[in-house]
């Protein structure tokens, strides 16, 4: 069951900047200065003057802080999402065709734009530039109020059997010992495993996905039952993070190579001392290095 910390505030006419911040995990000061600075976002004000954060403030926000993540500094971050927001051609395309099927409740339109982008874009920009950034739209839609949990999952459930198909025609794997792919004992989301899963066996490499909130214990004996080449975990809450971090460093104790991901580890300091390799942010980088190193 959801608490009340779980569940996101609704932006109606705008979020205060200690609820943006929360919301996002950045420092209000740090908001402050990105606005002063570099422009973003153009915060709107309450009749008493204080900053309100709309939706479309907010996903500039996102972007801003990942990018920053990534490791730019701030100034290239800010000119790096400006570039993104005015984005055009086929991948802009292919994503509004897949939000728009989601605002219909399509679950055959959204397949449908899915397959329009594989055979235009190719595998792995249809699901780095297309599905992914199509997805946190719609959970930033269901975070701020423009959409209802109905939608969300409906989209979520046909992008997913879009997945399952796609991997069930990938060729046969070459290579015996799998790469096992896991939430952490207490996430839940697995689309983005499920995207990675679909990248290394369309390159024929053999891998498991287990699923979402995979004990440690029940990580462990996998990775021993099927001989594993290396062991990935993704943690997306930062309250989840600590045990998804214990699930690898048990893993990284028998030797298995570990791999992790996800928004729990998206800031550096949040990868301090965490067992094994970073697979970064973009899921085609994250299976060439498994392939690389495994």
């Amino acid at each position: 069951m959801a608490t009340g910390a779980d569940i996101p505030p609704r932006v109606g006419e705008g979020l205060a900047i200690q609820q943006a911040s929360h919301l996002l995990g950045v420092p209000a000061p740090t908001l402050r200065s990105w606005e002063r600075r570099y422009g973003l976002p153009t915060a709107g004000r309450s009749a008493g003057g204080h900053r309100r954060y709309s939706e479309e403030a907010l996903h500039q926000l996102r972007l801003m802080r990942d990018e920053v993540a990534r490791g730019r500094r701030a100034a290239d971050a800010a000119r790096e999402v400006r570039a993104l927001l005015d984005q055009q051609g086929p991948v802009r395309t292919r994503v509004e065709q897949l939000l728009a099927a989601s605002r219909r409740m399509d679950p055959p339109g959204v397949r449908a734009a899915l397959d329009g982008a594989h055979e235009e874009l190719g595998l792995a920009v249809t699901l780095d530039e297309v599905l992914m950034p199509a997805m946190r739209q719609v959970g930033a839609w269901w975070e701020t109020g423009r959409c209802d949990v109905a939608e969300e999952h409906l989209t979520t459930e046909a992008a997913r059997s879009w997945l399952a198909r796609m991997t069930a025609l990938a060729p046969a794997p070459t290579a015996r010992r799998p790469i096992l792919l896991a939430c952490g004992p207490r996430d839940l989301h697995t689309l983005g495993l499920e995207a990675l899963a679909l990248l290394l066996v369309d390159r024929s490499r053999a891998c498991r996905v287990l699923g979402a909130r995979t004990p440690a214990r029940t990580l462990l004996a996998a990775a021993t039952a099927t001989d594993a080449a290396a062991v990935v975990v993704v943690s997306h809450l930062t309250t989840h993070r600590r045990p998804a971090v214990e699930a690898l460093a048990a893993v990284a104790e028998t030797g298995v190579p570990v791999f992790y991901a996800g928004n729990s580890f998206l800031f550096p300091r949040a990868r301090a001392g965490v067992p094994g390799t970073h697979l970064g942010e973009g899921l085609a980088a994250a299976a060439d290095m498994l392939l690389a190193r495994t």
